[in-house]
């Protein structure tokens, strides 16, 4: 009778860890921000506001993506001046808790941004919530606060975008802003900082961290402006670095097989053929220093590109654009690449010229990050250009648009051999994961979405501008036979 027992708790302990693990999607785009559903769930070929809908809850708003573990979905949302974490049923939308984060002043925000942008964080256990200028916020999953560690301010006029994850025992964050960036690990238990480190060569930028091991150690890799980094897990101190990506960095990398580490990033003014040449700080004095102090206000500035970016060249935020912070930011102007390419790991130092497999120039997103599924690269450009990319030499096997021809700020998610991709304005396209893939189905919204789905179970969890729907089919947890 022993025996048997324990065979049962063994039996139980297994289909557990095995719906458990089925079910995560922790933090910012599921495992490792991967995009890719856990499990081998059936997943509808067409979702839309009364397509396959299982439920869906207004929300109050929020750029920040859904994450699920358990029978939880963990978001955050800003309502009436104040920063929320909030805890929905999975299985019904229902709203199981809503905790406000304290906090003294709003940040400045981007005119398209959102004081809750950052996705939270879950290990099953807690939420880690991240306010840009508030900080970290660490709660229980039925919403107690555990602790809450303070930042900032930042010096970032587009406010705080990166998302913190959670591997092993610590909170990894990444924050670039135009003054004092670091990477910083924290201790999830406590809230106690482990390591910090300074990145000072890095304005600001939004993509959140990965983590893989090499050589049996654990890295983490960051991308920034102009570079990608990885560090060593267990110190912060930096193992390799690969040079020559783009400006300012949204887009967050993704592991494939072996281990190889692809990066799709863009912004405006490298474009191949349209780069953005800048003049020298004593022919921008002469044309606009009206006030003969050495420096540059944007008032004297007329309308055009280098009053648009007055703020992030304006890197101590004093309101005077200085002749040394000019210059850096022209100097990366002249050596940023819009560029997608692959790295083979286990390099030291900078492995730009050895560990770098393969770029390419072509189609590439600016705030979507790209996505590696079933052995091949998607990532979908601004104007629903979608591409399929070979991710061993970077060949692009297909590229066409799809339904949504507007903005993207969401990155596609797939599952089930199919990857969707939705548009700012709500347009929703299902694409076929294969080298020719076809648009399988389409939906508009019409609301406004800037967020990433996520997938559990079988489930899609989509948030818009007003609601947090759930699809999914009346199957629903029935598996793909293999």
């Amino acid at each position: 009778m022993k025996n048997v027992l324990i065979l049962s708790l063994l039996i139980y302990c297994f289909f557990s860890f095995r719906f458990v693990s089925f079910a995560l999607w922790p933090q910012f785009r599921g495992v490792n921000a991967s995009g890719v559903a856990q499990g081998n769930y059936k997943l509808p070929d067409q979702i839309g506001p009364n397509e396959n809908l299982l439920w869906k809850t207004p929300l109050p708003p929020g750029h920040s993506s859904p994450v699920v573990f358990g029978n939880q979905v963990f978001l955050t949302a800003v309502e009436d001046g104040s920063l929320y974490t909030v805890g929905l049923s999975k299985e019904t939308g229902k709203v199981l808790w809503k905790v406000k984060a304290e906090h003294k002043t709003l940040e400045e925000v981007h005119r398209h941004g959102n004081h809750a942008q950052s996705s939270p964080a879950t290990d099953g256990e807690r939420v880690i919530s991240f306010f840009g200028s508030s900080g970290l916020f660490c709660y229980s999953l039925e919403g107690k606060l555990l602790w809450h560690l303070p930042m900032g301010p930042f010096k970032n006029g587009f406010g705080a975008a990166s998302s913190p994850i959670i591997s092993g025992n610590w909170v990894i964050l990444n924050q670039d802003h135009d003054k004092d960036s670091f990477l910083i690990a924290v201790d999830k238990r406590t809230g106690t900082i482990k390591w910090k480190t300074d990145r000072p060569e890095f304005p600001r930028g939004f993509a959140t961290p990965i983590t893989l091991n090499v050589d049996g150690k654990k890295q983490i890799v960051v991308s920034g402006t102009l570079k990608i980094i990885g560090y060593d897990f267990e110190t912060g101190q930096e193992v390799w670095t690969v040079g020559g990506i783009s400006r300012i960095v949204s887009t967050t990398p993704v592991v494939g097989d072996g281990g190889v580490i692809f990066s799709a990033t863009s912004s405006p003014g490298a474009d191949p053929g349209n780069r953005e040449v800048l003049e020298t700080f004593s022919q921008v004095k002469k044309k606009f220093d009206k006030n003969n102090n050495g420096m540059i206000e944007a008032k004297e500035l007329p309308e055009g590109s280098l009053k648009g970016r007055f703020n992030q060249f304006d890197l101590n935020k004093d309101d005077h654009l200085s002749g040394v912070e000019y210059v850096g930011m022209k100097d990366i102007f002249e050596r940023v690449e819009n560029v997608a390419l692959a790295i083979n790991t286990g390099g030291r130092g900078n492995v730009t010229g050895s560990h770098v497999l393969w770029k390419q120039p072509r189609y590439l997103p600016y705030i979507p990050s790209p996505i590696f599924y079933k052995g091949i690269l998607f990532w979908v450009k601004r104007g629903g250009i979608a591409a399929s990319i070979d991710p061993k030499t970077g060949e692009i096997f297909k590229v066409g648009r799809i339904f949504g021809q507007s903005s993207y700020y969401s990155s596609p998610v797939a599952g089930d051999g199919k990857i969707y991709f939705i548009s700012q304005k709500g347009e929703l396209s299902v694409i076929s994961a294969k080298k020719q893939w076809e648009e399988l189905s389409k939906a508009d919204f019409t609301e406004e979405v800037w967020s990433t789905p996520a997938i559990s179970e079988g489930r899609i969890y989509l948030r818009s501008s007003d609601h947090l729907y759930c699809f999914g089919l009346a199957t629903s947890i029935a598996e793909v036979q293999e």
